[in-house]
């Protein structure tokens, strides 16, 4: 049964991700490639379904009950900046102050943007909520291709700053903080080493992006049309000041409470209040709060379905002989701790999913080793970051909002976002070897 349970979980996985490749709901998709699972795991049916443990709609629950207003509140901030054309104003200013002659400053002011936002406390969903309105404007400005947001938004946004940066208060790291007990800053010589190797790979990557875009001729093409059509650009909105106001009194609330449990919500809150006084001018604030209240519907059942999904699938019996596998690897201890932590995010797509799971089934077995408690830590956080596949949630959202394929994001996406936790397990490594961790 161990086996025939394996081959459900790869043909699950592997149903799930050519549903999503013709277009299918992962709404949809994630439950039957679960009921694929149940069947070759031999495991009762309504109770695998629907039961109020260790189920698929109790993992979806879960993951809702968690984060559905972070969801619901960004999705109404970021429709506040979008349609009253504050994001439209910011993006001018980010234009104006980098000149339009170099599309690469600006697409690293959009990475340093993301860079700040997370690390700044900000929930890497309402980043993208925020970012892509504002970034639409600057790639019909400058007529480069669309499918380029990828890079600074997912490079800048979930990469080191989620990862890798000592210090950061990134869901990721406070997971691995609180279940380990370690520092936030855990590993400072690490964090510090693979977050500069981290930036100067995205910083190459999209300059060598740019260039190849620009010589195959691509335009901007984006949700809008083609570039000749309306001109975004004269329509009535606040001013710069006015328009920033919101995020500024986002990231300072975050920034100054942060001790404050869920803070993230109130910040939310405060500055939809705010939006909705300052922009009220520009938009109809019935329609703002319905269309945010959509999206975001759309995007927290997209992203639970799959983490539900995930979990459940490494949740069967037959799974356990995986993490015998990856404990007998043998040579470096770091190399079969981060492969196995790999292997949870690439099933679940999800990174605070897999670091879950790797604290509880294989952290303790490397302390009884005798590692260091911190450089576990972030060789999990890091190797955990490796969760982009075709059924990861946060891809799916973001190719929802930007109005991309997943043959159009993919490659791109794959790339900003593996190459440099990939770069980062190496150093890791390298550095555990030589007592440097």
């Amino acid at each position: 049964m161990t086996a025939l349970g394996l081959i459900g979980i790869v043909v699950g996985l592997a149903l799930l991700v050519y549903a999503i490749y013709k277009g299918y709901s992962l709404v949809i998709a994630a439950p039957v490639a679960t009921m694929v699972v149940i069947l070759f795991n031999g495991m009762p049916f309504i109770g695998s379904m629907f039961g109020p443990e260790k189920s698929y709609m109790s993992g979806l629950a879960s993951f809702m009950l968690s984060n559905f207003p972070v969801f619901l509140f960004g999705a109404i901030l970021a429709k506040y900046m979008d349609k009253s054309g504050a994001a439209l104003s910011i993006a001018e200013k980010l234009m104006s102050l980098v000149g339009t002659s170099s599309p690469y400053r600006a697409l690293v002011s959009l990475f340093v943007i993301a860079s700040v936002l997370t690390f700044g406390g900000i929930n890497v969903f309402v980043v993208i909520f925020i970012l892509i309105p504002m970034a639409l404007p600057i790639f019909k400005r400058y007529n480069i291709s669309w499918g380029l947001v990828i890079i600074p938004i997912f490079g800048g946004g979930a990469t080191y700053t989620m990862t890798m940066i000592p210090g950061s208060p990134s869901l990721h790291n406070v997971v691995l903080s609180n279940a380990l007990g370690t520092p936030l800053t855990a590993a400072p010589l690490v964090g510090a080493l693979t977050s500069v190797a981290a930036v100067a790979f995205l910083l190459i990557y999209m300059k060598v992006a740019l260039a190849r875009s620009l010589r195959k001729n691509e335009k901007f093409e984006g949700e809008e049309g083609s570039v000749g059509g309306t001109d975004m650009f004269a329509r009535e909105r606040p001013s710069f000041l006015v328009s920033i106001l919101p995020i500024v009194v986002l990231l300072a609330l975050i920034l100054s409470l942060s001790f404050v449990i869920q803070i993230i919500i109130y910040a939310l809150l405060a500055a939809i209040v705010l939006s909705a006084v300052l922009f009220r001018r520009y938009i109809k604030q019935k329609d703002v709060i319905n269309q945010g209240t959509a999206d975001s519907l759309t995007s927290v059942l997209a992203t639970g379905s799959t983490i539900a999904f995930g979990s459940f699938a490494v949740g069967v019996p037959a799974f356990s002989s995986v993490f015998h596998a990856i404990l007998s690897i043998p040579g470096n201890p770091y190399i079969s701790l981060s492969v196995g932590t790999m292997v949870l995010a690439g099933i679940t797509a999800s990174s605070v999913g897999a670091e879950g799971i790797a604290v509880k089934s294989f952290a303790p077995a490397y302390l009884h080793l005798g590692l260091n408690p911190e450089t576990i830590h972030r060789a999990i956080a890091i190797s955990a970051g490796t969760s982009l596949f075709p059924h990861n949630g946060f891809l799916a959202v973001f190719n929802g909002l930007a109005r991309l394929t997943l043959r159009q994001s993919f490659v791109r996406a794959f790339i900003s976002l593996h190459v440099p936790h990939y770069i980062g397990i190496v150093i890791l490594v390298i550095l555990a070897s030589s007592g440097l961790a």
